[in-house]
């Protein structure tokens, strides 16, 4: 699936770093791809963190997602954080 920037919630933040909540059915390794975030672009800036509630299988799963890179209007990069 895609991104559902509805989904995206900031949730925190404040000075060069902020926290946001994802939720998708979508695996977590779909969301950690390269360019899964673009359409953020204007949101999402590296050194981000979100909290990703994605699920495979059916299963709901958890895992940290930040943002290695974000510009203006190029593609968001995220690494899993643990």
């Amino acid at each position: 699936m895609a991104l559902d920037a509805t989904n995206l919630k900031k949730i925190a933040g404040a000075g060069n770093q902020n926290l946001f909540v994802y939720q998708s059915t979508d695996a977590v390794g779909t969301i950690a791809g390269s360019g899964y975030f673009n359409n953020s672009t204007d949101d999402l800036k590296q050194f981000d963190v979100i909290l990703c509630v994605g699920a495979t299988g059916g299963t709901a799963t958890v895992d940290v997602l930040i943002v290695s890179s974000a510009t203006g209007a190029a593609t968001v990069t995220c690494t899993n954080g643990t």
